[in-house]
């Protein structure tokens, strides 16, 4: 890391926050396959466009098809795979934006060095938390009837663990109530934190 050295640009992430009228955050949203992380984000995403809000989606089947297409899903890799989208997080997060980032990362000491990357306040956790059962019942992909036919190895949730998170700003579980009033959750602790006008 010799000769490199970090440019400070002019223009900040405060002047950017003051031309686009809201503050950055990153939202990691993390829970089992078929928790509905993806659907969750999504609606707030388009939730965040209506009301003028600059943000971006991460999604982990997307980031897959290009910044992380040559990692599979070994140990070593998963955690590769959530490194390189906690700096693409925080780049975005710089730009002003506020990003939402849906991937299983079942690892709580992964996510907390994506946490670490950023200011205080500026990482904000939802534990997409909908029950094992829930999950895979949904079965979205037919992952859960493939690994419980061994078919896929180290599978978050039947054959690797998930470790919930401890103190996630957020707990959600899209098995309880509607849709509208999750984001509505999500959009009132935002506008109440002073990310978003209220």
């Amino acid at each position: 890391m010799n000769n490199i050295v970090w440019h400070q640009h002019a223009v900040t992430r405060e002047l950017r926050a003051g031309h686009k009228g809201h503050r950055g955050a990153i939202l990691w949203f993390t829970g089992l396959s078929g928790a509905g992380k993806s659907t969750l984000a999504g609606a707030l995403e388009s939730a965040l466009h209506e009301r003028g809000v600059h943000s971006y989606l991460l999604d982990g089947d997307n980031v897959r098809h290009g910044l992380c297409k040559d990692l599979g899903f070994s140990a070593d890799d998963r955690r590769e795979n959530i490194r390189r989208v906690g700096e693409v997080a925080k780049l975005m997060l710089d730009a002003g934006l506020i990003v939402l980032s849906a991937f299983v990362s079942p690892q709580r000491a992964e996510r907390e060095l994506v946490r670490e990357l950023v200011a205080d306040g500026e990482f904000i956790e939802v534990h997409v938390a909908t029950p094992l059962e829930v999950c895979e019942s949904r079965d979205p992909k037919g992952l859960y009837q493939k690994a419980r036919a061994g078919e896929i190895k180290d599978f978050t949730g039947i054959s690797a663990p998930y470790e919930a998170p401890v103190g996630a700003e957020l707990v959600i579980d899209t098995s309880e109530g509607d849709l509208e009033a999750q984001v509505g959750r999500l959009l009132d602790y935002l506008a109440s934190g002073g990310y978003i006008p209220a």
